[in-house]
């Protein structure tokens, strides 16, 4: 079986979690908690599993994979149905593009580690760190927002999800948990909303993950 190394929160995770939901994969899940005691991450036996001391880890029998896109895009062609990504070199580019602009550009500016850095090392307060979450989101979303205006469908490339919504739905989530303000973003909202529509994204949901607190 599959397994799985998450944590409910982790934007990261969240997407592997909807790909697996998508495809209709058994996993196991095994909670690794980025808080406590320090970050269960930074553990020596799951530094082992991945260097970097981040989840998503997922575990394949002997094979071992970390980083969101990389093992989403590995269970879509282990696991090609339903396809994650469009039949058309064109479709492909323009849906990792989008997955992209989310996981490259918005994502890793508001990752856990660098809010801790911002707060233990540098001293931002509280306010100022929020300020820095918002500003990046929505500079991130007003692009994201630009790109899905070139779409047709329901979801973010045609009336099927793909690598682009596994990504969209997770910032979504963040940016509503922290209070960001979306009215200028309609299509993301829209699309986002539909999404949480289908049980596979509701199974994935944080709030409904074993290690929810």
């Amino acid at each position: 079986m599959l397994v799985l190394h998450t944590y409910f929160r982790s934007s990261a995770a969240y997407r592997v979690r909807i790909a697996l939901e998508l495809k209709g994969l058994a996993y196991q899940s095994v909670p690794v908690h980025l808080l406590r005691d320090g970050g269960e991450q930074h553990a020596a036996a799951f530094a082992a599993l991945n260097p970097a001391e981040l989840v998503p880890v997922l575990v394949d029998g002997d094979v071992t994979l970390s980083q969101s896109l990389p093992i989403i895009e590995y269970l879509d062609e282990r696991h090609p149905a339903p396809p994650l990504l469009p039949a058309d070199a064109t479709g492909r580019a323009r849906v990792r593009a989008l997955a992209q602009a989310i996981a490259c550009e918005i994502h890793p500016l508001n990752n856990l580690r660098v809010m801790q850095y911002l707060e233990t090392t540098l001293g931002v307060a509280v306010e100022a760190r929020r300020a820095w979450y918002a500003h990046w989101i929505s500079l991130g979303f007003k692009t994201v927002e630009a790109m899905l205006q070139q779409s047709s469908g329901q979801y973010c490339h045609g009336d099927t999800p793909t690598l682009a919504d596994c990504c969209l739905v997770p910032q979504l989530y963040n940016a509503e948990r922290f209070h960001v303000a979306l009215d200028a973003y309609p299509l993301v909202r829209r699309i986002g909303e539909a999404c949480r529509q289908l049980p596979a994204f509701q199974r994935a949901a944080p709030e409904v993950q074993a290690d929810a607190a």
